[in-house]
């Protein structure tokens, strides 16, 4: 038994056993520590080159992935291309990485780094729905965390790796779907108090968070705790990779417009007869000034130079319209208005704006200064009675919401008659009718 060991070779790559050089000896053979490693990394990359299967084929050119997020999102041209190309280029990163055939003769020796997107804009404006629009095009795992939640380890609240935790999550285990994922960190523009707002307090919840996200976001071996949900090798932790987790960052920085607008306007310090006159009145375009963004204008808001750097991809959002709440309204797969017509259409009842009231709506939004996220509280308020009242009604097959329903003017016009024999509800007999039904009479 002593000489057999004595003379004992690593069954993989031949090394004799030595005190440096200890083997893993089993029934029928013996591994070196060099041959263990390497065997990991060549289970791991069959792991990759799995997920890599089935993706391929899954990431649209950027123009086909702008012309999906057309579908769902309206408006945000720009935002979308700067989007549609950083994630292209992403997961072509992670293709070349992984060895696939397409890229096999490209120079190895070129590492591509990491490129994490920051999406600014005011709020209602659809960067949430953009991030998570384009995980479900690509097909990956996808998460959103709220960054105001976030706070330093040892303190109340949840700590930066309980994002990943989340993000194994829906990856149902898989560790390597989830080093493919995509993580969404919200509200961003709160994590830490601006300058102007510093106390002598400690700010567990801002910078001493970007700090502990500054690794999380580079990319590092982070080990995760998945408090008592053992694994199959019956241990409770696991080492994610974030090299290759996408990180999107979107905040609304409200008053961004007023420091970059101070940037670009050159100072007019003249007096005199002979001095420049001031246009008061001239306001740059806000479009405008959210393009000509730089990183050095969101330390304003807090944010230190290290976690703004680790966001390379800016990519701003307009504040929308009238048009473009219309639109929203009316125009996407999933738009508010269809889905409202759906919930009718369970009760067998058809649904119908007037052109005025869908303005009116988007302007109460424009009002309220909430975006495209007020216009569900409007619909709400202005579809609650209807939908109370319509289920314990019979024989009602129409309802229509003008302007006046909108101004908290009128009730909701419901009717059990052919709209083709109202017309638009200009003859005063069918009028009364409506509104008689519309009381419940």
């Amino acid at each position: 038994m002593t000489q057999t060991s004595r003379h004992a070779r690593c069954s993989f790559c031949g090394i004799e056993q030595s005190p440096s050089t200890p083997l893993i000896t089993g029934l029928e053979g013996s591994i070196c520590e060099a041959c263990v490693h390497l065997a990991d990394q060549v289970v791991s990359n069959w792991g990759r080159k799995r997920i890599l299967n089935e993706l391929h084929g899954n990431i649209p050119k950027p123009s086909k992935l702008k012309e999906i997020l057309d579908g769902y999102v309206v408006g945000q041209a720009l935002a979308k291309e700067i989007l549609a190309v950083a994630v292209y280029n992403h997961y072509k990163r992670l293709k070349h990485e992984s060895g696939d055939a397409g890229f096999s003769h490209m120079h190895t020796e070129v590492e591509l780094g990491k490129s994490n997107i920051l999406l600014v804009g005011p709020t209602g404006t659809g960067k949430t729905l953009l991030a998570s629009t384009l995980a479900k095009i690509v097909g990956v795992p996808f998460v959103v965390a709220d960054a105001t939640t976030l706070t330093q380890a040892g303190y109340v609240g949840d700590d930066v790796e309980h994002i990943l935790v989340r993000l194994l999550e829906v990856a149902e285990g898989n560790v390597g779907r989830a080093e493919w994922g995509i993580v969404y960190l919200d509200e961003v523009d709160k994590l830490a108090r601006s300058p102007e707002m510093a106390t002598n307090t400690r700010d567990i919840s801002g910078e001493g968070v970007q700090q502990a996200l500054l690794r999380l976001v580079e990319g590092a071996q982070i080990k995760i705790s998945l408090k008592g949900k053992r694994r199959d090798n019956n241990s409770d932790e696991v080492i994610i990779d974030t090299r290759n987790i996408l990180f999107i960052a979107g905040g609304a920085f409200p008053g961004l417009e007023k420091h970059v607008a101070k940037r670009l306007t050159p100072a007019k310090t003249g007096i005199g007869f002979h001095a420049s006159p001031v246009d008061v009145e001239a306001k740059p375009d806000l479009e405008a000034l959210l393009s000509e963004t730089q990183p050095s204008d969101l330390r304003q808001f807090g944010l230190i130079p290290e976690f703004i750097g680790r966001f390379p991809i800016l990519a701003p959002l307009e504040p929308l319209d009238e048009n473009a709440l219309i639109s929203i309204l009316t125009e996407p797969k999933n738009a508010l208005i269809r889905q409202y017509q759906k919930l009718f259409a369970y009760e067998s009842v058809s649904l119908k704006f007037t052109e005025e009231a869908l303005k009116r709506i988007a302007q109460k939004a424009i009002e309220r200064d909430t975006g495209a996220r007020g216009l569900r509280s409007i619909l709400e308020q202005v579809l609650r009675k209807p939908m109370f009242e319509i289920p314990s009604l019979s024989d009602i097959a129409h309802c229509i919401v003008d302007e006046e329903v909108i101004e908290g003017k009128a009730d909701v016009k419901i009717s059990s008659v052919d709209l083709a024999t109202i017309g638009e509800a200009s003859d005063s007999s069918d009028e009364e009718g409506l509104q008689r039904l519309a009381s419940g009479g």
